[in-house]
């Protein structure tokens, strides 16, 4: 009979990372979320999870996580605590109160003393410092001080999740721990075959933008817009058309795929006086079919955040001449769930819009890859008991 273990979940948004968890052999009996609307959202996903809404740094929420977990005899502990202090896609403070979460995750497990833990967080995080006792500090410095005598760590700890299934470029830090008493030391599983956006996406029908300028002028630019819309919504409600401004869809309209429409001779980036605007190269750009996606962010659904638009196809050239592309939009929410490993039929509260959807999805952490590497520690404890 295979083996199943109690888990607590800290940090736990709306528990995107423990998708999968449960049919491989993780019960997640606790979890711990400061902000409301997630924590509802996760109860939504997860019913039958002691959800625990509050601050962990709250002595009180604090003292009931460690309580309860204790009842249930939780011996596995994932944590995947906010990154923004210490993320590329962020404004990095070296001292954000945030990555001082790091005290309560290790405080917690010093507490309940599971088999396994799993930290996930930005690579950023090796070389991000906290001050703990008015001692300056790195937090692999940290957790490697205050849990070695009682844990062993994996050899490795930054991971792509491309390498395990998911078609995404999202690199990741994350610390295997096993308790010390265990007959297995938790460590990373091999690398699996890159999926690309072709592969992924790349049988679903093409989908136009709507403007935010209204439905007339959609339909000026795309007549087949309507037709289109219901195609794929025939496929998925959250297969419909995000909404976007007309300039920026003119330019992605003449952007190929895999480019940044800031390379276009005469449809790049404009102020709505007519200026270049002045940005990074890696916003203003498609996706490369040939590719896994880059790492889906929080403003997923924004044309001139980091690369996050359609990859496209050519569909002929414009009046001007100027070769014009297909589908100049960022990703639909369906499209997001399959780019970032969730089910095609996630079960999406009726009353989470697509603003939080989106936000919640590039907050969080592709559940595929969590499976991969569970998969490991799993398949070794029912052999090795």
């Amino acid at each position: 009979m295979r083996k199943r273990i109690k888990a607590l979940s800290l940090f736990s948004n709306v528990g995107i990372a423990e998708t999968y968890l449960n049919e491989i052999g993780i019960d997640v009996v606790i979890a711990n979320e400061i902000n409301e609307t997630r924590a509802k959202f996760y109860s939504h996903l997860y019913p039958e999870v002691n959800m625990i809404v509050g601050d962990i740094t709250d002595s009180s929420i604090f003292d009931i996580i460690v309580k309860e977990s204790n009842k249930k005899n939780v011996d596995f502990l994932i944590a995947t605590p906010p990154c923004q202090g210490m993320s590329l896609a962020g404004k990095r403070n070296t001292y954000d109160e945030r990555n001082q979460l790091i005290f309560y995750e290790v405080e917690m497990i010093k507490k309940l003393k599971p088999k396994y833990v799993m930290l996930e967080n930005v690579p950023q995080l090796l070389k991000t410092k906290i001050i703990i006792n008015n001692e300056i500090l790195t937090i692999p410095n940290y957790i490697v001080r205050e849990l070695k005598n009682d844990y062993n760590f994996a050899d490795q700890s930054i991971v792509s999740a491309m390498d395990y299934e998911v078609p995404q470029m999202r690199k990741r830090n994350i610390f295997l721990l096993s308790r010390k008493d265990m007959k297995y030391v938790w460590q990373m599983p091999l690398k699996k075959k890159i999926i690309t956006l072709k592969e992924a996406i790349g049988d679903l029908p093409s989908v136009d933008p709507l403007l935010k300028e209204g439905l007339r002028e959609t339909l000026e630019i795309f007549p087949q817009y309507e037709l289109k819309r219901i195609e794929a919504e025939k496929i998925s409600k959250f297969h419909h058309p995000p909404v976007h401004a007309k300039k920026h869809v003119i330019a992605m309209m003449h952007t190929p795929s895999g480019e940044t429409a800031f390379n276009n001779e005469k449809y790049y980036p404009k102020k709505d006086n007519g200026d270049r605007v002045n940005g990074h190269n890696n916003t203003y750009r498609r996706y490369d079919w040939n590719k896994p996606a880059r790492t889906i962010t929080q403003n997923n659904g924004v044309i001139s955040s980091l690369c996050c638009v359609h990859p496209g196809r050519y569909i002929g050239k414009d009046s001007d001449g100027y070769d014009l592309y297909s589908d100049a939009r960022c990703l639909t929410i369906y499209e997001l769930l399959i780019v970032f490993s969730l089910p095609k039929d996630w079960n999406i509260p009726e009353w989470a819009d697509d603003r939080l959807i989106r936000q919640v999805i590039g907050e969080g952490i592709p559940p595929m890859l969590v499976k991969n590497i569970v998969i490991e520690l799993m398949s070794q404890i029912n052999r090795n008991g």
